[in-house]
């Protein structure tokens, strides 16, 4: 476990792991060994955009299970089912610290009018291929949003905006693992030009206006309320109910899959951690596994063979993955901590529980 304001392991400090005397009784300290209802941190608003969405949605309840006000903002576009969505925001609004706005980032003045003092910003248009074809939709929603975003900032700057950016950014780079200092010229689709151009202007925001602004490079998140438009979702639905998987390529392909709760834990780490010492930080498992062996694991999960189909890599894809997560460890102590079958099962876990 780790200290979230990344300072020490003092048994007796109420922040940090394990926590000893906490005064709230949080479940999650019981239970995880931590607390993130500290009294220099309690009562502050957190504001997340796209919160309806599968990171957003966990990393929202994990804040409102510690206590913190959480402001939740989304345009709930239907890149993917919205009913997915409506569900993920009727969940959290179960809980009274949690306010939900239906606004697009794109346009909307709610920043500079509650002035959070911490942003988580997720909202974001996903998916490479989909970007192939639809590149002025990446533009909009990723680029002009977060600069609609920043504007709002810098006219009061809040302590930290955390937000998310993607190991697509590395491209066709092929020097492994992925390192942050890695020189990003080979990005292979809009998507991750999108998610590049971010990077660029968030710096270019902190060299103008003091603002303190960290990206996370996300390596393919999976888990319990999953996107279903990427692989984990995908496969093991299809082998659970017997329907053909698409598998591109000879298999040889390899992604660095990172469980959805050691991402949470990243990025919460990350918000409130005083060792940032970079812009930019890699979140993965560091352990890339090639396609042939996702789809072993996933048939291994679902106790049942695969019915495969091998068709043609799509253009955009990108041959490999593999983080290089040493500064985000040594920043803000972050460590993953769940296997891939371990993590994958408790994926279909949730999946039959929801006969999906």
């Amino acid at each position: 476990m780790f200290c979230i304001l990344g300072d020490c392991y003092k048994e007796e400090c109420h922040h940090c792991f394990p926590v000893k005397f906490c005064k709230y009784d949080h479940e999650i300290c019981k239970k995880d060994g931590m607390c993130y209802d500290v009294d220099l941190y309690k009562n502050n608003e957190i504001l997340v955009t796209g919160c309806s969405g599968f990171i957003g949605h966990h990393v929202c309840l994990s804040l409102l299970k510690s206590g913190f006000t959480v402001i939740g903002i989304d345009n709930m576009n239907n890149y993917y089912d919205v009913e997915i969505k409506k569900k993920n925001v009727d969940f959290l609004k179960k809980y009274d610290k949690f306010n939900f706005i239906c606004e697009d980032v794109i346009t909307t003045d709610l920043i500079k009018k509650i002035t959070p003092k911490y942003i988580i910003h997720l909202a974001s248009m996903a998916g490479v291929r989909y970007s192939i074809e639809n590149p002025q939709k990446y533009i909009d929603n990723n680029i002009s949003a977060f600069i609609n975003l920043l504007e709002q900032c810098k006219e009061y700057k809040p302590k930290r905006i955390v937000y998310a950016s993607s190991s697509s950014v590395y491209g066709l780079n092929t020097k492994v693992p992925f390192s942050e200092e890695d020189s990003i010229q080979k990005c292979n689709s809009p998507y991750a030009c999108s998610k590049y151009a971010m990077e660029i202007f968030a710096k270019t925001y902190e060299q103008l206006y003091d603002l303190d602004t960290v990206g996370l490079r996300f390596f393919t998140v999976y888990g319990p309320r999953g996107r279903p438009d990427m692989a984990p979702y995908k496969f093991l639905k299809s082998i659970k109910n017997n329907i053909p998987i698409e598998k591109y390529g000879n298999g040889e392909t390899s992604r660095d899959y990172t469980y959805i709760d050691d991402i949470v834990d990243g990025i919460i780490s990350c918000i409130f951690s005083e060792n940032i010492e970079n812009f930019v930080y890699n979140l993965g498992n560091s352990t890339p596994i090639t396609l042939n062996d996702f789809i072993k694991t996933c048939e291994q999960v679902c106790n049942k063979k695969a019915i495969i189909h091998e068709k043609t890599i799509p253009l955009g894809d990108v041959p490999h993955t593999y983080a290089n997560i040493s500064r985000a460890k040594t920043d803000f102590n972050y460590e993953p901590k769940t296997s891939l079958h371990e993590g994958l099962k408790k994926m279909y876990e949730w999946m039959v529980k929801e006969d999906m």
